[in-house]
């Protein structure tokens, strides 16, 4: 099958499995999938143009409210993370996009981008791996709700299985800003990228911020999908929409992904999330990095 958009020529059941595998691993630690399904579309189904960018932020789009929805239902949900992240990240994302278009069009220098975060990303998970700590047991039932103790100007706190967590508004919405004009240029609406920080900075627990790094990137993505959409209608360039048909595969694929790893995570140990990703994330991130420079 020939997606017309995209150019991409595939079996449609291949990009909805690669979508549903990797969202199944990718939302228990509370990131869409996008970020590794970015490289699979420019390296393995040879989609390079500027349109790659919104469509990866269709299949957030669609993938990413079921997971919300079930964090939500199991009480796992931040909601003043998540609306500092939204209103931070959304401005990035706008400024982003126009880098993604302008200053990113070469291909291969898209790559060395996509890899430099990747990078990035997967140090800050591993450094999280490696650091010593107790991890505790899940909760019996998987009662593994939060609760929030405080949230105004002078700090955000909640606490989660006896133990309290805080950070500051202030420095997330500064971090958000920043973070969704990277997000906004990769087409991952930032998610990816906030959730490994706040857990290897902040030293808050994954169960805990999923559903909030979901749904800042689910809502910062609709952002993304509309720009390139309407700037692409009002210059006329084509390259610059997203492939409806594709993204919506990857998206109904990463749907499932969703359901199947929000469901589950509250029975994952932490550790083994993190370490999964961490090894997928660098690995993938030094396949781009060193071959630009092979």
């Amino acid at each position: 099958m020939k997606f017309p958009i995209s150019g991409v020529s595939t079996n449609p059941i291949f990009p909805f499995l690669v979508a549903m595998v990797t969202s199944t691993f990718t939302s228990t630690a509370g990131v869409s999938g996008a970020f590794l399904l970015m490289p699979f579309q420019v390296s393995v189904l040879g989609f390079i143009g500027p349109g790659v960018t919104p469509t990866n932020h269709l299949f957030n789009v669609i993938a990413i409210p079921i997971g919300v929805y079930r964090f939500i239902r199991e009480g796992r949900m931040i909601w003043p993370i998540a609306s500092i992240i939204i209103v931070g990240t959304i401005p990035g994302v706008v400024f982003g996009s126009l880098g993604r278009i302008y200053l990113l069009p070469d291909p291969r220098m898209f790559k060395l981008f996509m890899g430099s975060v990747l990078l990035y990303i997967g140090a800050r998970m591993v450094q999280k791996v490696l650091a010593p700590r107790k991890e505790k047991a899940a909760a019996p039932g998987g009662a593994l709700k939060v609760t929030l103790r405080r949230f105004d100007a002078g700090g955000l706190v909640y606490a989660y299985r006896g133990e309290e967590y805080s950070m500051s508004p202030a420095t997330l919405f500064g971090l958000s800003a920043f973070i969704g004009v990277v997000g906004g240029a990769y087409g991952v609406g930032g998610g990816a990228i906030i959730a490994p920080i706040l857990v290897s900075m902040y030293g808050l627990p994954v169960h805990t911020i999923a559903g909030a790094t979901l749904t800042g990137t689910c809502l910062t993505s609709i952002v993304g999908v509309l720009f390139f959409a309407a700037l692409g209608s009002a210059t006329g360039r084509t390259d610059l929409r997203p492939d409806y048909m594709l993204g919506g595969l990857l998206g109904l694929g990463g749907l499932l992904g969703h359901y199947v790893g929000t469901r589950s995570q509250k029975y994952l140990p932490a550790r083994a999330i993190e370490v999964v990703l961490a090894m997928v994330v660098t690995g993938t991130a030094l396949k781009y990095v060193v071959g630009f420079f092979l």
